[in-house]
This record gives structure tokens, sequence and C-alpha cells, in this order.
């Protein structure tokens, strides 16, 4: 996809004005400088992917709620999208091939799943939540995406099928780089989540090469955390 991204000069609708400021003041600055990317932020209507209550802050540098009335609890429980920047420096670093087949744990609402779909041949999207898998569901289906499939299943303990995958994509935080996701990978493949604890977390990205797994960690950020995935036992004296 390589659509024109629009200027300030012809935008007229706020909602068109509010995508082209986060784009070039919260993701454009973050080095998210990929042109399809970008193009592909223009064209995604994140808007149709928020719920109606929270929609005012669909374009804003926060982890937007889903879920209840309680903002702060629902981003707690991760029943939240990941920050916009975070979101495309996550599409631009994992280098998605119209080939690709993708797995995404944590559909949230469907849109990354829509971004990733966009760009990939077929996305299988898993959500332990019923109400946001049902939520994800619906809005893919509204926005007319066909190759993206969201399927109720913990991520962290249900068999996953349909695998061999080329890219793996955690939507959360994790302690560290499941071993079992790992394994998926199809040679080539990689892997990319949020990895440590607060209050310091780094993107991951391992690829794989026959049996041999390489492991790069760009930037920082912090994520909700991805239930059930192995924590740290802590420290014992």
């Amino acid at each position: 996809m390589n659509l024109p991204l629009n200027t300030s000069a012809n935008i007229s609708d706020p909602i068109a004005q509010a995508r082209y400021n986060m784009i070039e003041q919260q993701i454009r600055p973050w080095n998210v400088l990929d042109a399809d990317v970008l193009d592909l932020l223009a064209v995604v209507r994140r808007e149709d992917f928020v719920p109606p209550a929270y929609r005012s802050l669909a374009f804003m540098d926060i982890e937007v709620p889903l879920l209840g009335n309680d903002a702060e609890e629902a981003v707690r429980l991760g029943h939240s999208m990941l920050q916009p920047r975070v979101e495309a420096r996550i599409l631009q670093d994992l280098r998605i091939l119209p080939t690709d087949r993708v797995l995404e744990i944590g559909a949230g609402s469907g849109y990354m799943a829509a971004l990733l779909a966009a760009r990939a041949e077929r996305v299988v999207s898993l959500e332990i939540n019923p109400e946001l898998a049902e939520m994800a569901r619906e809005n893919l289906r509204d926005a007319g995406v066909q190759n993206a499939d969201v399927r109720l299943n913990d991520g962290a303990r249900d068999a996953i099928p349909d695998g061999p995958f080329d890219v793996i994509v955690l939507s959360g935080s994790v302690a560290e780089v499941p071993t079992s996701l790992l394994a998926l990978l199809r040679d080539g493949g990689r892997l990319g989540a949020i990895v440590g604890s607060e209050p310091v977390m780094r993107f991951t990205l391992t690829r794989r090469t026959g049996d041999r797994f390489e492991t790069t960690s760009p930037w920082d950020t912090i994520a909700p955390r991805l239930v059930n995935f192995p924590e740290p036992s802590g420290f014992t004296f």
C-alpha cells in the first residue's frame, strides 16, 4: 500500500486533522520513517477500533481503554490499545512481507490485526477475553478486513494451530521472550515482544535462522502485561 499522506494544508475534517497530527507529531518523530507504514496509518481508521466512550482519545499518545467505565483499571488489566507510536514502531521493525503468515497474541480491539493484515498474507490473532475477541471480530468485519482471523485463545497456555508463522507479535508485555512461541517460527521468521518489568522494558526482536535465534532490543517502552505468561520468581535471600 503506497498512498500519499494528507498535508495540513488540505485537511478540513477535524478527524483527519487529528490523524495527521498523530502521525506527524507522535509517530514520525519516534523514528517511524517507513513511508508504507506512515501511509497505512493514514488510511486505517484507528477511531473505528475504539469504543464510542473513548473515541475522543483515539489519536492521543496514551493507551486507550477498551472495556468498562474505569479507564485506569482497563489499562492495568491490559484491556487497552497500545500507544499509536508503539504500534507503528513495532509494525515498522517487523518488516511484514506480502507472503507472511502472522500470529498476534492479544487482539484487543483488532486495530493491530488490521494493520498487520494490510501488509501480510494472513493474520491469526488470539484473544483471551471473550468480550474483546468479539469486539475485534466486529471491528475487522466492519473495516472490510478479510484476511485476519480472531480466535478466543490463551496464547500463553493453549495449543496454537496453523503454525509455523513468519511473524509473531505480542501486543503487550512479557517478562521474557516465550520459548513456546519461538518454536512456532519458521526459518527466517521473527518475533516481536515488549520484554522486561517496570520501569525497564525493551522491544525485543528475535529472528530464527535454522536452530539459532538472534535477538536485538532496539528501543525502550512500557506496556501492560499479557496474562498467564511466566513471571520472574523474584529475589531470594
